[in-house]
């Protein structure tokens, strides 16, 4: 069984499939963490993450990359969203993660994508979101427990700016599929976000 995750930055789609791949017993993979390897390369390297150049050469980063805590920070989420407009950036990494999902016996991925491009075979789709308003506060007191002193209204400009750059570019745009069950956790708490996914997976499984 695949499973695929999709929504905007902070929805809570990565808490969300990381329960559903243990519930389920299936492996996981964030595919946002690929985007910020890249980004993180870019950084790296002192290149600009809006030339697709510098974006597509970053893409062969180092594999120990995705173990790193920095990935998480919202210095590199904000690279991250620059480098994935690139279309060649996209299809350097599309064969990784549909590799992925093809897996025997199934697998969980979350992304903007994966409903619509890497997996619309998928037995299950979801696709998570949240205000913007709520997004930010999240965000916000994610980082606030990691020490990290941010404005919470800087923090919703750049949520807002890279839902810009995530619908609007043309290769992959974020979007529900078609045959996506929307699930709004604007109110929902972290328990009860992850009860209703588990449903919603349950009620749609083959």
């Amino acid at each position: 069984m695949i499973i695929a995750v999709d929504g905007p930055t902070a929805s809570g789609k990565g808490t969300i499939a990381k329960a559903l791949a243990g519930h389920f017993g299936l492996p996981h993979l964030d595919t946002g963490l690929l985007y910020r390897a890249v980004g993180r390369q870019v950084m790296l390297a002192g290149g600009n993450p809006d030339d697709p150049h510098a974006a597509l050469a970053a893409c062969d980063f180092p594999e120990a990359m995705l173990e790193d805590e920095f990935l998480r920070s919202e210095e590199v989420g904000g690279y991250a969203s620059r480098v994935s407009v690139h279309p060649d950036v996209r299809r350097a990494l599309f064969e990784r993660q549909r590799a992925f999902a093809l897996q025997e016996g199934g697998a969980v991925l979350d992304g903007r994508d994966i409903g619509t491009v890497i997996a619309p075979e998928a037995q299950v789709k979801l696709f998570v979101t949240a205000s913007v308003a709520e997004r930010a506060r999240r965000r916000w007191l994610e980082m606030q427990s990691r020490g990290i002193a941010v404005e919470l209204a800087a923090i919703e400009a750049d949520i807002a700016a890279r839902d810009v750059r995530d619908t609007g570019r043309k290769d992959a745009p974020l979007m529900a599929a078609a045959d996506a069950v929307v699930l709004d956790t604007t109110l929902l708490g972290r328990d009860a976000a992850i009860e209703a996914a588990i449903k919603t997976v349950e009620g749609h499984r083959p």
